[in-house]
């Protein structure tokens, strides 16, 4: 059963691309992390269909074998929940767009998890920066390396007792 206190992320596709067989340096922690919180069912992790939109652009600059991604497209659909994003945020993703920030891909990603009042889990410190510079709400967007701080400092505390 899941208490009101699940954690509920919007997972940036970085998350995503290991499940497809594409390596991203420096992310095991928070991939073990991820999956221990979801298998204690004290996560539950979001994605949308510009991640896969994405996920598929990576996949089409690099070699890959088409199984493997076969079996983690379904994966993502099986194990995570799909959230579609909404007029609003397709138009707060543009509204950003024109004040000069290039992935519009992440902006749409941000704007949903804005309008859909899910935590955005990202490591992208130059789209984070941009927001603030803007003066954007960033209190839905939780950096990996607090994510790391906070969620293994738990995991750490709950072994203990």
């Amino acid at each position: 059963m899941k208490s009101s206190r699940t954690l509920k992320l919007l997972l940036d596709s970085t998350y995503l691309l290991p499940i497809v067989g594409v390596e991203v340096e420096g992310i095991k922690d928070a991939l073990i992390l991820l999956k221990k919180l979801r298998d204690e069912g004290k996560a539950e992790y979001y994605y949308t269909p510009f991640n896969l939109f994405e996920i598929i652009g990576k996949l089409s600059r690099l070699s890959y074998d088409p199984d493997r991604v076969a079996i983690g497209l379904a994966a993502i659909e099986e194990e995570f929940k799909l959230i579609q994003p909404t007029h609003q945020g397709y138009l707060k993703a543009l509204a950003l767009r024109a004040r000069g920030y290039r992935d519009l891909i992440d902006l749409l990603l941000y704007a949903t998890s804005q309008t859909s009042n899910i935590i955005f889990l990202t490591r992208d410190y130059t789209l984070i920066n941009f927001l603030r510079e803007n003066h954007e709400d960033t209190s839905k967007i939780l950096d990996e390396k607090k994510f790391l701080e906070r969620y293994a400092s738990t995991r750490q505390t709950s072994k203990m007792q």
